[in-house]
């Protein structure tokens, strides 16, 4: 919470960071808190009061909303790579194809896709009966722990594809061929103190790419099981709790604007 916050307060601060790039910051920011403050305090109510159950009502709000910012996350993510291939690849179109306008209209796109497809996602989930259990072997509520225990249902299963082609798979395959592009036309470039400030300006973006991916290739391509569901608890962690307070710590300490920004607040705190 603190670091998130942080970042927004710095980034709206500083005239000089109202660039398109840390507007999408921004957005990531809001979202890495939403994940904490979905999942943590019902986790850690659960582990201090020793109460474990959980309604459904609450159990499919927190699904919604925890569907929703993923989804938001994984496109805003992918917008994140597009601008940084832009930047990098067709700097003189910059201004003109990331418009203040046209980020607007994206991230306006990004939050209410994620809204709709939460929406299609929870009203989907909760009209499944379950027929193994009324656990849910995780420790917050979402698709790949309910339908564990829910029915059979081939309807459900083809959901649940179309939800990881179009909302996991084509995002992630967008953002490798930005970086493919990206690093084409960075070791195009002769000089290598050219090179390396090329490649600074996406490091940050490419590093955040690689966790929430890996987590999320962790927790939802590994083949369902019924008996160790340890491993995936640990990286359901990493997922919704330890990346969201990585990023803003990756993109102030491999970002000299953003270190900049945040002393010259701290200096105007202090006098």
């Amino acid at each position: 919470m603190f670091a998130n916050s942080t970042t927004i307060t710095v980034v709206y601060n500083d005239q000089h960071l109202h660039t398109p790039m840390y507007l999408f910051l921004c957005n990531l920011s809001i979202i890495d808190i939403c994940y904490t403050t979905i999942t943590v305090p019902k986790l850690v109510y659960m582990l201090l009061s020793g109460d474990y159950t959980l309604t459904f009502t609450q159990c499919f709000i927190q699904m919604f909303f925890f569907s929703h910012v993923a989804t938001a996350e994984d496109l805003l993510l992918f917008i994140m790579a597009y601008d940084r291939y832009v930047a990098i690849c067709n700097p003189l179109h910059y201004h003109v194809m990331l418009s203040k306008k046209n980020c607007i209209l994206l991230l306006v796109a990004v939050w209410a896709t994620g809204f709709f497809n939460s929406l299609s996602l929870t009203l989907t989930t909760s009209n499944m009966s379950l027929c193994y259990s009324n656990i849910v072997t995780q420790f917050y509520c979402e698709l790949k722990a309910f339908a564990k225990i829910a029915c059979p249902n081939t309807g459900f299963q083809l959901f649940s594809y179309m939800e990881a082609v179009i909302f996991g798979f084509l995002p992630f395959l967008c953002c490798l061929i930005s970086y493919i592009k990206i690093l084409r036309v960075i070791l195009s470039i002769a000089s290598m103190e050219g090179r390396k400030k090329a490649f600074s300006t996406c490091s940050s973006h490419f590093i955040v790419l690689l966790f929430f991916y890996g987590a999320g290739v962790c927790v939802y391509i590994r083949p369902p099981t019924q008996y160790r569901e340890g491993p995936e608890q640990v990286f359901s962690i990493l997922y919704t709790i330890v990346t969201p307070t990585l990023n803003p710590l990756i993109y102030s300490l491999r970002n000299k604007d953003v270190k900049d920004a945040l002393i010259k607040l701290i200096r105007l705190k202090s006098k």
